[in-house]
Parts: structure tokens; sequence; C-alpha cells
């Protein structure tokens, strides 16, 4: 074979594989997302949701007009969101020093969260 046909032959299969590749790329691309910080990690997933459920909890209290009542009917809820997200920050989060804030909000919201049940009882719930 002529070196003529040896190298044409190279450059049509090196053109043929280019094309095979570049064919495979919008394939490719469409396994991943264009921008990975558009895509929620599982701790952003665990923060929306206990977002959510703290907002539609407080937004679903009704208001009495006692500020008291309305307080505890809608500082609960928010109280309980504080806990969720600190349980995040303890499931997924690496700094000590927020581990241990995480830690501490649980326990003080869940005391707050108790005093705010006992005063319900003691005056009524909310209608």
């Amino acid at each position: 074979m002529s070196a003529f046909n040896r190298s044409s032959l190279r450059r049509g299969a090196a053109c043929t594989l280019l094309a095979v590749c570049a064919s495979a790329l919008p394939a490719a691309a469409q396994l991943r997302p264009a921008n990975p910080a558009s895509v929620p990690d599982s701790s952003t997933q665990a923060f929306k949701r206990a977002d959510r459920k703290m907002m539609e909890a407080m937004e679903s209290a009704p208001y009495t007009g006692d500020a008291d009542r309305d307080f505890v009917s809608h500082m609960a809820p928010h109280h309980q969101g504080a806990i969720d997200m600190a349980q995040v920050e303890l499931k997924y989060g690496k700094d000590p020093t927020l581990r241990q804030l995480a830690s501490r909000i649980v326990a003080a919201q869940r005391d707050e969260i108790a005093l705010m049940e006992r005063w319900q009882k003691e005056h009524g719930k909310t209608p």
C-alpha cells in the first residue's frame, strides 16, 4: 500500500472516530446537569422539606386576636422548624461548632415547645 493511501486511510479513520465521538456528546450531556449547583443535594432537599413543613404549620394556625394564644400557636411550629433544620445540620454538617450549636438548638427548642404545650393545656388551645 502506498504512503498516500495509508495517510488517507488514517485521516479517514480519524475523521470517522471524531464524528462518532461528536455525535455521542449530546446524549452524554443529557446524563448530567449543565450546572451541577442547580441540582439540590440531600441536605438542601432536607432543609427545603423542613422549611415547607414549618411554613405550612405556621400558616394553618388561625389568628384569634389574643396575642398570647397567637404567639404560642405560631411559635410552636416555628420552634419545630428550628429543630428540624438543626437535625439536618447534625445529619449532614461537618463543622464541629455548628453541630454543637445544632444540638443545643434541639434541646432548647424542645424545652420551649413543651412549655408552650403546657400553657395551651392550662389556657385552652386555640379554636
